[in-house]
C-alpha cells in the first residue's frame, strides 16, 4: 500500500534509541511489578519454574526470530540509503512465508521438546510453564515480520508500542489469570482437602501443588500479549502502509529477482541467528548445569551446601527436594535486575544497525567514524554506571524491589549473587552493540564464530564452579563475565580492523569510566549516610538520586558528552545552548 510519507526519512540513532528505551523502560517496570507480584505469591521455587521456562523458549525462539529480523533492517537500511524502495517493499512481501514457516516449526519444537527438557532438569512440574510459554513462538514470528522492516527504516515507533502492549498483557492478564488459578486451587483444598488431585496435608504443601499450574496461567498472559502485539502491527501496516510515494517508487530502479532477494536474506540471516542461537542454547545449558550441579551437591555431600546457606533455604523446599530450582529462582530475582542493564543496550544494537549500516554503505569514513563512536560513548555511559551500581547497591535495591517478608530470604542470596552480576552485566551489556555494528559493516560471521567460543568458555567455567559448594550459583556469574569479555575485546578489535577507524578510547572509555567510579562511591556512601536517618527504602532511592546527580555532574565536569551527541536528541538545540552557556560542553 502506497500512502503519503508522513514520517521523514527516520529518526537518527539516539532519536531511534530514546523512542526505543522509553518503551523499554516502560516494558522492564512493567515486567518487574509482574516479577515481583509472581515471586512473592510463590517464592523462589515459583521463579525458578518460570526462569527454567524461559531456557528452553529463548534458543527456539531466537532460532525462529533473531536472524530473519536483523538481516531484514539491514538489507532495507542498506536499500533506503542506495533510493531502492521497490527492493524494500520485496524485501518485506518475501519475509512473511519464512516467518509462518519458522514460527510454526519452532512452535512445534518447544511443545515436543518441553516433555524431555522437564526431565533433564528434574522438574517435571515446569511443563505447565513450557506449554503456556510455546505459543508465544509463533506470535513472535508473526511480529517479526513487521518489527524488522520498520527498524530498517528506522522508525522505532512500531516495535516500540508492540512491547509495551506485549508487556501490558503479561501484567495484568497474566498476573491475573495466575492470582484465579491460585485462588481455585485453595479454594478446592479447603473443600475437599485435595489439588488437583493431590492430597495436601496443610496449607503450605496446598499451595505448592497450585504453583506450577498457577505459573502456567502467568505465562499465558504473555502468549496473549505476543497475540496482540501482531495485531496491532498488522492493522497499523494495513492502515498507514510503508510511508513511500508514488514518486519515490516510480523513480526508483527496478527490484532485484526474488531469488536474488531470498538468497541476501538467507545468506545475512543464517550466521546472526546461529550466533544469537548458540549463545540463547548457552543459556539453556546455564540453566540445566546450573540446577543439576545444585541438585547432585544436595544428592552427595548436602551439609556443604547447607553451611553456605543455613536457615536461609526452607524446610519444605529442602525436604520437598526443590533446592536446586530454589536457588536458581534467587539467581533469577538478580537476573532480573540484570536484564533492565542489557534491555537498553539492546536497543542501542538494534537502532544501532541501520545508522551504521548507511554510514558504511555511502562509503563516508568520517560519518562512520562518528556513529561507531555515538554508539560506544552511549552504550558505556549507561552501562558502566549501571553495573557498578547494581554491584555496590545490591542488596538494598533487591530489598526496595522484593519487599514482601515472605521473600526475605531469597533476596539475601540474590543480593549476593547481584553484587558478582554487577560487573559480569558490563560485558555481556557492551557485546550486544559491537555485534550489531559487526552485523552492519557486513561481518555477520564473527559474532557467530565468537559466540561459539565464548559458549564453550562459559560452559567449561559454570560446570567446574558451579559443582564447588562455596561457590555454587556464582559460578555462572563468572563463566558470564569470562564469555562476554572474551566476546566484547575481540568484537571490538575486529570491528576497528574491518572499518579502519579507530575510536577515541579516552572519549568512549576512559571518561565514563572514570565518571562511572565516582557515581559508584557517592552511591555507596549515600546509601550508608541516609540509612542512619531515614527507612531503607527512602534511603535507597535517595541514594540513587544523589548517584545520578554526581555521575551527571563528573560527566560534564571532564567533557565527556559531545555537543553532536546531544543535538541528536530531542530538544538538543536548546540543551546544548544552555550548556554551552555555562562552558560545561564543547
Amino acid at each position: 500500500m502506497v500512502k503519503k510519507k508522513k514520517e521523514g526519512k527516520g529518526q537518527s540513532f539516539l532519536k531511534g534509541a530514546m523512542v526505543l528505551g522509553s518503551s523499554m523502560i516502560i516494558v522492564r517496570l512493567m515486567g518487574m511489578v509482574y516479577k515481583i507480584l509472581l515471586s512473592g505469591m510463590y517464592g523462589g521455587v515459583g521463579t525458578g519454574l518460570f526462569n527454567a521456562a524461559y531456557a528452553l523458549y529463548n534458543p527456539l525462539f531466537m532460532l525462529s526470530t533473531a536472524g530473519f529480523p536483523i538481516a531484514i533492517s539491514r538489507m532495507v537500511s542498506e536499500n533506503m540509503t542506495k533510493k531502492r524502495y521497490k527492493d524494500v517493499k520485496r524485501i518485506h512481501q518475501l519475509s512473511i512465508p519464512m516467518f509462518i514457516v519458522m514460527g510454526l516449526f519452532c512452535f512445534i519444537a518447544m511443545v515436543l521438546g518441553s516433555f524431555i527438557y522437564v526431565k533433564a532438569i528434574k522438574a517435571e512440574n515446569t511443563i505447565f510453564a513450557l506449554l503456556c510459554l510455546s505459543p508465544t513462538i509463533f506470535f513472535g514470528c508473526l511480529m517479526s515480520i513487521y518489527r524488522g522492516y520498520f527498524e530498517g527504516m528506522r522508525n522505532m515507533v512500531p516495535t516500540a508500542v508492540s512491547e509495551i502492549i506485549e508487556a501490558a498483557c503479561k501484567l495484568f492478564l497474566g498476573f491475573g489469570a495466575s492470582y484465579l488459578t491460585l485462588q481455585f486451587c485453595m479454594s478446592q483444598y479447603h473443600d475437599s482437602g485435595y489439588v488437583l488431585g493431590i492430597r495436601c496435608n496443610g496449607e503450605a504443601e496446598a499451595h505448592a501443588a497450585a504453583v506450577p499450574l498457577a505459573i502456567g496461567a502467568a505465562i499465558t498472559g504473555i502468549s496473549l500479549g505476543s497475540l496482540f502485539g501482531f495485531l496491532y502491527l498488522f492493522i497499523r501496516d494495513k492502515r498507514n502502509g510503508d510511508g513511500f510515494t508514488r514518486a519515490e517508487l516510480r523513480n526508483a530502479p527496478p527490484p532485484k529477482s526474488d531469488s536474488t532477494i531470498r538468497r541476501v536474506m538467507v545468506r545475512t540471516a543464517i550466521p546472526i541467528g546461529l550466533g544469537a542461537v548458540i549463545m540463547s542454547i548457552s543459556d539453556m545449558i546455564d540453566s540445566t548445569l546450573v540446577q543439576t550441579r545444585i541438585y547432585n551437591i544436595m544428592e552427595s555431600t548436602p551439609d556443604a551446601l547447607l553451611n553456605v546457606y543455613g536457615s536461609r533455604i526452607p524446610d519444605e523446599v529442602y525436604y520437598g527436594g526443590n533446592t536446586h530450582i530454589y536457588l536458581y529462582g534467587c539467581y533469577g530475582m538478580a537476573l532480573t535486575l540484570m536484564m533492565l542493564v542489557t534491555a537498553v543496550t539492546q536497543v542501542f544494537g538494534t537502532t544501532a544497525l541501520p545508522s551504521v549500516t548507511a554510514a558504511f554503505t555511502s562509503g563516508n569514513k568520517t560519518k562512520l567514524k562518528e556513529s561507531m563512536e555515538t554508539v560506544l560513548r552511549v552504550t558505556v555511559l549507561v552501562t558502566i554506571p549501571s553495573g557498578i551500581g547494581l554491584s555496590v547497591l545490591a542488596e538494598p535495591l533487591l530489598s526496595l524491589i522484593y519487599n514482601s517478608p515472605s521473600v526475605a530470604n531469597e533476596v539475601e542470596i540474590g543480593a549476593k549473587v547481584l553484587t558478582v552480576m554487577g560487573i559480569s552485566v558490563i560485558f555481556i551489556a557492551i557485546s550486544t552493540p559491537l555485534c550489531s555494528m559487526l552485523q552492519a559493516v557486513g561481518r555477520m560471521d564473527v559474532p557467530l564464530k565468537l559466540f561459539s567460543v565464548g559458549m564453550v568458555i562459559k560452559i567449561i567455567v559454570n560446570y567446574v564452579l558451579v559443582g564447588i559448594p562455596e561457590i555454587n550459583i556464582q559460578g555462572a556469574n563468572y563463566g558470564s563475565m569470562v564469555c562476554y569479555g572474551f566476546v566484547t575485546i575481540v568484537s571490538l578489535f575486529v570491528l576497528c580492523r574491518q572499518t579502519g577507524v579507530v575510536p577515541d578510547f579516552v572519549s568512549i572509555l576512559v571518561k565514563p569510566l572514570i565518571a562511572a567510579i565516582i557515581c559508584g562511591v557517592a552511591a555507596y556512601f549515600s546509601e550508608i549516610l541516609f540509612d542512619v536517618f531515614l527507612p531503607q527504602r527512602i534511603a535507597t532511592l535517595l541514594a540513587i538520586a544523589a548517584a545520578i546527580v554526581v555521575y551527571a555532574v563528573a560527566l560534564l565536569l571532564i567533557r565527556a558528552i559531545k555537543r553532536d551527541d546531544i543535538l541528536q536528541m530531542p530538544k538538543g538545540n536548546k540543551i546544548v545552548k544552555v550548556l554551552e552557556k555555562h562552558k560545561l560542553i564543547r
